[in-house]
């Protein structure tokens, strides 16, 4: 039977480690070890803030609904009550793009929920 070399095989596997960690400082984009370490914590933190993103995003949502609101003089738990009052079914995430983009909409919106609160 014939002898494997493997030297092939070990150079694919490092040629596709080194690609993958090309952008990293230092030895860590040309040193096959070290750029096998960081690529590992690379892959973990992007894992992570895959979740961790979303928390993010929902939390820039209601500080921007929070900001436009408080114009019109509520607040933002004020508000979000009187939406779901109003049965009104919109989410944070387009209701920070109307603030953000359209404030005539957005004021009308609010004033619709003021009408709810007040009644």
């Amino acid at each position: 039977m014939a002898r494997v070399k493997r030297g092939v095989t070990t150079h694919a596997r490092h040629k596709k480690v080194l690609k993958q960690s090309k952008g990293f400082v230092g030895r860590s984009s040309t040193s096959y070890r070290i750029a096998l370490e960081r690529l590992e914590k690379s892959l973990q933190y992007a894992y992570r803030d895959r979740r961790v993103k979303k928390r993010e995003f929902r939390a820039l949502w209601i500080q921007r609904i929070n900001a436009a609101v408080r114009e019109h003089g509520l607040t933002y738990s004020q508000f979000i009550f009187g939406l779901k009052s109003a049965n009104l079914e919109l989410d944070r995430k387009v209701l920070a793009a109307i603030a953000f983009d359209d404030a005539a909409a957005f004021a009308e919106i609010v004033k619709s929920v003021q009408q709810v609160l007040a009644a």
